[in-house]
């Protein structure tokens, strides 16, 4: 039986945030924290996948999805406010102890969710979710790098050009063996959200605040060392932002790892959801016994 999925709203500190929210209320919680530039939209066939043994929540991020927009004036746009807005959000839920998956710009929050309060996360699963300066692959990081340095109109040219429909195409099918597996709703969807009035300059603050997130992979690699936190890295091997040496990076920290590279790109769950399942069932299981 395919569990409901709900589509809620809740308000914290004043911002309207989306979640998704599926399983009984009192299972063991997982929350799924989405990249750039999509939403929870990203995990829509995952959620009722796991909701049968799992609370499933996934938030969309403030600026992303179905939750708030506010402008610069109102809202600083870094990821320890979007880490802020989340703890929140957990918070009003009432959910004190979780497991993660993060993708993308959902590593960071997570990875800071974590450093919080370390004693919380049960299990951590990343799908090309970074954490390790070796998962970078250039160029692609070449460009933001040169942005963050030196924002002006010559850097910020090739961090708008990651803002088109291209590039949000580029995303979901780079790297994939069989593109006809991946929906173009995925990239219609996330383009008409990247393209309302306002959100460019949101991402290009986001994008400004990204060196924030390498500057606290050491205090991510000692949470690993410290907790030996269960992780599983189900990881698009053919991804060009993040590659799989960010997947294989982990081991360092926590020897007993699940690693496995998949034959896809930096959104896996398009073209490998049901591999991707069997592993986070399986891993779960185990770790959350």
């Amino acid at each position: 039986m395919v569990s409901a999925v709900h589509h809620r709203t809740a308000v914290v500190d004043g911002l309207d945030v989306f979640y998704r929210e599926a399983g009984d209320p009192q299972a063991p919680v997982v929350v799924l924290l989405h990249g750039f530039p999509t939403s929870s939209h990203m995990f829509r066939n995952l959620i009722p996948a796991l909701a049968d043994r799992y609370r499933v929540i996934a938030p969309d991020h403030i600026g992303f999805g179905q939750s708030a927009m506010p402008g610069l004036d109102r809202f600083p746009y870094t990821f320890d406010a979007l880490t802020d807005v989340t703890a929140g959000l957990l918070a009003q839920l009432g959910v004190d102890r979780f497991a993660l998956y993060v993708q993308d710009y959902g590593a960071p929050i997570g990875w800071r969710l974590a450093l919080r309060n370390p004693e919380r996360v049960t299990a951590i699963v990343t799908q090309n979710g970074n954490a390790y300066e070796e998962g970078f692959v250039k160029p692609f990081w070449d460009g933001v790098f040169a942005y963050t340095d030196a924002p002006g109109p010559e850097t910020e040219a090739a961090m708008r050009g990651a803002l088109t429909l291209e590039s949000t195409r580029w995303q979901y099918v780079n790297g994939v063996a069989d593109p006809s597996l991946v929906s173009p709703d995925n990239w219609v969807h996330d383009q008409a959200l990247l393209d309302r009035p306002g959100n460019d300059e949101i991402q290009l603050k986001l994008f400004r605040d990204y060196p924030t997130n390498v500057d606290l992979y050491p205090q991510v690699h000692r949470y690993f060392a410290d907790s030996q936190v269960p992780l599983l890295a189900v990881w698009g091997a053919n991804d060009e932002i993040f590659g799989p040496d960010g997947a294989r990076a982990f081991a360092q920290d926590l020897p007993d790892a699940e690693i496995h590279l998949l034959d896809s790109g930096h959104f896996a769950l398009e073209s490998h959801l049901a591999a991707i399942t069997e592993h986070i069932r399986d891993f779960l299981a185990r770790a959350l016994a």
